[in-house]
């Protein structure tokens, strides 16, 4: 793994279940769908890069 390691990202229930709840409502702005979504990918362990290519985002997005 190259660069700096990132910490674990832990969400809990009423955390997952709001940002889940922001990614489904039609109401919802895209740009908070996208964050909530891109926060989801990475409480799961996925790697930045991988999250990055799956939401066609950049890598420096998601590490924000």
């Amino acid at each position: 793994m190259r660069g700096r390691p990132k910490t674990e990202l832990v969400l809990s229930e009423t955390e997952r279940e709001q940002l889940t709840a922001l990614t489904l409502r039609r109401k919802t702005a895209q740009a908070l769908a996208l964050r909530a979504r891109i926060v989801l990918a990475c409480a799961e362990g996925v790697d930045n890069k991988v999250v990055a290519s799956r939401q066609r985002v950049t890598q420096q997005t998601v590490s924000k």
